[in-house]
Order: structure tokens, then C-alpha cells, then sequence
């Protein structure tokens, strides 16, 4: 991956894309293989990795007890954000999404969709380099998914990158510029989307790669 990229990560339920995915951000160990964000190994240097990437799992677990602005500065207390920093984000992404009269309440009260929004801001609280996201868009409504999308794009175009899991074909065929396809644990195929689909629909392309590797 370099900066800028939008990187789809595609397979079936079960195909193997969020073992992958732990591996990438360090909670599961590996044995061949090496992963490096930013030049730095995620074994050799855990510490300095999690500073500069952000990782949001397919389902949150965020302190239910604690009200959304007490855990977005939480997080921001964790990596040394700048108060000035930390509120102008929060604000700006809280309005993006639409949950800035939630933040008040405590997390417990909040339904699946706005969790991940809470989880989404969490991550881009520190202003990463690079956001890994499994199943992303599970949970969102369509004007949220739509934001989410916004927020990338931006987030890319100003030198980050994006890593995201997804079954959804339509999403990762409008989204990404890289794509890798992932089956039962191997990876099948992988590169740009223009290189993948040739003009052709990336579902049909999708299809085929899958049964050519059975």
C-alpha cells in the first residue's frame, strides 16, 4: 500500500479477512510472513505501529458506562492530542454523522449505528496514518455509509490510506483504487481495480476468480 490508496479487501463470510485483518494491526501473532506500516515492523515495533494506525473492528467494543465525549477523550488523552486538536475534530466528524447532541449521553444508550460512528470518530481522533477497518459498513444507514465514504476519500487525499474488509462488491468496485480478493485463507488475487475489472463488472470479475480457485 502507498499513501492515497483505498484498499478493498474482499472475500466471503469466513474466508479468512479478519484473522488477516488482527494480523495486520498485531492482536494475533503470526509465524511466516512480515507486516510494515509506515517501514515499521508490527512485531519489532507494536508501540510506534499503534501510534500511527487506527483499527476498527467489525463490532466495537467501546466502555458503555462512559457518555461519547468522555470516550472520544479518553482515546485522545491516550495518544497526546492537543485539546484545540481533539475538539475541532470531534465537532467536525460528530457533525458529519449527525451525533453531536448524543455525545452527551452515555455510550449504553446508543444503538448499534451510532456505536460505530462513536468507534469511527474514536479512530481518526489521533489523526493516523493509516485506518484498517473490518466490515466498515455493516450496522451504518445509508446517509452514515455515504458519510463514512466522504471521510475517507478526504482522509486519503491528504496522504493517509485506508485498509477495509468488506463482502460488499458494489462498495469496493465505487470505492477502492486496490483491491485484493481473499479465499479460504489464501490470497487470490490482487491489484488495481482498473487492473482487476478491464472495463468489465467487478462482480462478474469477482465470480471468476473465485470458482478458477476451486
Amino acid at each position: 500500500m502507498e499513501k492515497g490508496d483505498i484498499y478493498g479487501f474482499i472475500g466471503h463470510n469466513g474466508a479468512g479477512k479478519t484473522t488477516a485483518i488482527k494480523c495486520i494491526v498485531g492482536i494475533i501473532g503470526f509465524e511466516e510472513g512480515s507486516v510494515r506500516i509506515d517501514g515499521h515492523s508490527v512485531v519489532e515495533e507494536p508501540i510506534l505501529c499503534k501510534k500511527i494506525t487506527a483499527y476498527i473492528p467489525d463490532n466495537p467494543d467501546l466502555y458503555e458506562y462512559l457518555t461519547g465525549v468522555q470516550y472520544l477523550n479518553f482515546i485522545a488523552d491516550m495518544f497526546s492530542v492537543p485539546k484545540e486538536e481533539r475538539t475541532a475534530r470531534m465537532e467536525k466528524y460528530a457533525e458529519m454523522f449527525e451525533i453531536t447532541e448524543s455525545l452527551g449521553d452515555t455510550i449504553s444508550t446508543y444503538s448499534h449505528g451510532m456505536k460505530q460512528k462513536l468507534a469511527i470518530i474514536s479512530a481518526l481522533i489521533h489523526k493516523p496514518k493509516l485506518l484498517v477497518l473490518d466490515e466498515p459498513f455493516v450496522g451504518l444507514d445509508p446517509k452514515a455509509a455515504y458519510t463514512l465514504k466522504q471521510i475517507m476519500r478526504e482522509f486519503c487525499a491528504e496522504g493517509g490510506a485506508a485498509f477495509f474488509s468488506t463482502h460488499v462488491l458494489d462498495v469496493a468496485e465505487k470505492l477502492c483504487n486496490k483491491i485484493a480478493i481473499i479465499k479460504q485463507g489464501e490470497l487470490v488475487v490482487s491489484g488495481t481495480t482498473e487492473e482487476l475489472t478491464h472495463g468489465a463488472s467487478f462482480e462478474s470479475v469477482f465470480l471468476e476468480v473465485i470458482s478458477r480457485a476451486e
